[in-house]
């Protein structure tokens, strides 16, 4: 079984070890069929990813090449694999995936898993996360997102990563665990800063430890934050936490604070 990776540099793991993917051209069609996710995507979407508005006088037959050359490469891998994995169907190409062999979408699963769980199983959610977000090597097909549709499926990922990482620290807060999460919530809301979730998870974390002057502190910076770049005002979910927090409200050891608005 091969095991593809996007969530990081593009690679194509075998039991011997990774695999390259040699060329920027083969790199971005590898992409683009792992991103569509066992669906079909059509000759003209591959050639505009490939080459942008520089196509080939011959597309077609340069494609195709390039489809060949991705055969051979996948079936050297995987010599005893009865058919190819990328056939040719009336809607376009197809990469065919099974089950576990794409990070992107097992760590998919993993969010919607954890989204449909209920505050009871913060302990399991928060491994399963924790699981998930260690798929991540670095920046979705590490910095090279190719096309229009690459860059859609990185920006959605990204999106999913995001809501991983709230949730997972929602899970550790319910357990009473601020210490476990609170460097790596600071880290977030310093690299989102526009983010009023990590904001208001961070702003718990700190009045949890016993440091309600820095959550309050953090509030007035992102107050400040949304007014000189957005012109906006906090929401009233993050005004919610810092009245809490100014009136010790019991909410702020409960579950209440903790659930989205």
């Amino acid at each position: 079984m091969l095991r593809f990776s996007v969530l990081g540099p593009l690679q194509i793991r075998t039991d011997a070890g990774p695999a390259d993917v040699p060329g920027d051209l083969q790199r971005i069609l590898v992409q683009t069929l792992l991103v569509c996710e066992g669906r079909p995507v059509s000759g003209e979407s591959l050639a505009e990813e490939m080459w942008g508005e520089a196509l080939p006088d011959n597309q077609a037959n340069a494609l195709q090449a390039h489809i060949s050359r991705l055969r051979r490469r996948l079936r050297a891998l995987e010599p005893d694999r009865p058919v190819s994995r990328v056939t040719m169907h009336p809607a376009g190409y197809r990469l065919g995936l099974g089950e576990g062999e794409l990070d992107a979408a097992e760590f998919v699963r993993a969010v919607r898993l954890a989204e449909s769980a209920g505050p009871r199983d913060a302990e399991r959610t928060a491994r399963l996360l924790g699981d998930a977000l260690a798929l991540w090597r670095g920046p979705v097909f590490g910095g090279f997102p190719g096309g229009t549709l690459c860059q859609l499926a990185g920006a959605r990922y990204e999106e999913h990563r995001m809501r991983a990482m709230e949730l997972r620290f929602d899970a550790e807060l319910r357990l009473g665990r601020p210490a476990a999460v609170l460097a790596e919530l600071a880290d977030a809301h310093a690299n989102h800063p526009l983010r009023e979730r990590f904001c208001e998870q961070l702003m718990i974390a700190l009045y949890r430890s016993g440091r309600q002057a820095d959550a309050l502190d953090v509030f007035h910076r992102m107050r400040r934050r949304l007014d000189e770049e957005l012109g906006i005002q906090p929401s009233p979910a993050l005004r919610r936490v810092e009245n809490a927090i100014l009136s010790h409200d019991p909410a702020l050891t409960g579950d209440r604070l903790l659930q989205p608005a």
